[in-house]
């Protein structure tokens, strides 16, 4: 299921998988993998935001590497700007990249301490000439808050919202259509992540640009996103828009997900009678029976539930995969 028109797609995903070898358990022994994303489908149109929500190990991250081709698809297809991406050789997908930067989770991390920031900026621009590379450079950076008199300094010298803003300016310098920004805030202190997502939103107005924002915290994501796809265990369980999913989750595992929600006064959003969660792990032979993944955990399961639910459609651009909603 889509939400936005194939036509104005920036990114096209359609029936994604993404898998990896685990270690042997023994020499002889046959090797095992495991599913990070099975069968995901959505696609980002023109200048608009969506995000992809999940707990730890939903396989997000998993997903957005696939996108910006650091990790190889197992099946399915990724389409930028109509391009699939398992068909670019490695030039073309070079020059591609001009058109879709990534924003990494760690600031600290993310930025080579050995580089200046001008050099950290500029790096995803080729062909291009030394002055022109630091006027663009300037430019994007003045964008985020920062001046031309930083561009001589090091990422040891900022702080961790600072670092997160020079992040943000190269992801900016190439003037892409689309950014992937992977927790980009979740390792900031609160008063910073509002403002890097203030300025989030400030230059998506500016530039134009579709986020694809990956994240664990709905309140994040209530902010930013106008769509949201909801995952659990590399599965899409929920499709639709962002205020509608929070407002009334389709799926049993959305509803868990708003119900952890801080709210005002603190603590936490008290959950409807017939949707306290059972306590329990996820199943890990969900995938092997052919099961639903969330079924052990779901205050709903039932007899039905012994078999995994499709995405099937609600209307108005939503859409849940359980046999129950």
């Amino acid at each position: 299921m889509s939400i936005s028109h194939q036509a104005s797609a920036v990114l096209s995903v359609e029936d994604l998988s993404v898998r990896y070898r685990l270690p042997r358990r023994s020499l002889f022994a046959a090797p095992e993998w495991f599913a990070a994303v099975t069968g995901a489908t959505f696609s980002v149109g023109k200048g608009a935001s969506l995000a992809l929500v999940g707990e730890s190990g939903s396989g997000k991250s998993s997903l957005a590497k696939a996108v910006m081709g650091l990790e190889p698809a197992s099946a399915g297809a990724i389409r930028l700007f109509g391009q699939d991406l398992a068909s670019l050789s490695a030039n073309e997908l070079r020059e591609l990249r001009r058109r879709f930067q990534m924003v990494f989770q760690d600031p600290y991390s993310s930025l080579d301490p050995r580089h200046s920031i001008q050099r950290i900026v500029i790096e995803p621009l080729r062909d291009v000439a030394r002055t022109e590379a630091r006027e663009r450079a300037a430019e994007v950076l003045s964008h985020v808050g920062l001046g031309v008199n930083d561009l001589g300094k090091y990422p040891h010298q900022f702080s961790g919202g600072q670092r997160q803003r020079i992040a943000i300016a190269r992801a900016l310098v190439t003037k892409p259509d689309l950014i992937v920004a992977d927790e980009p805030v979740s390792a900031l202190d609160v008063s910073v992540q509002a403002q890097v997502l203030n300025l989030m939103q400030d230059l998506q107005a500016q530039y134009g640009m579709a986020y694809l924002f990956i994240s664990h915290d709905l309140a994040v994501v209530e902010y930013l996103c106008e769509d949201v796809v909801v995952l659990y265990r590399g599965r899409v369980v929920e499709i639709g828009k962002t205020r509608e999913v929070m407002k009334d989750p389709a799926h049993p595992y959305t509803q868990e997900l708003v119900n952890a929600m801080p709210r005002l006064g603190g603590g936490k959003r008290r959950p409807a009678a017939k949707q306290q969660v059972k306590a329990g792990s996820p199943d890990e032979n969900a995938n092997a029976t052919g099961a639903c993944p969330y079924m052990s955990r779901c205050p709903r399961a039932a007899e039905v539930c012994r078999v995994a639910p499709s995405l099937r459609a609600l209307g108005n651009g939503r859409s849940v995969a359980c046999h129950l909603s």
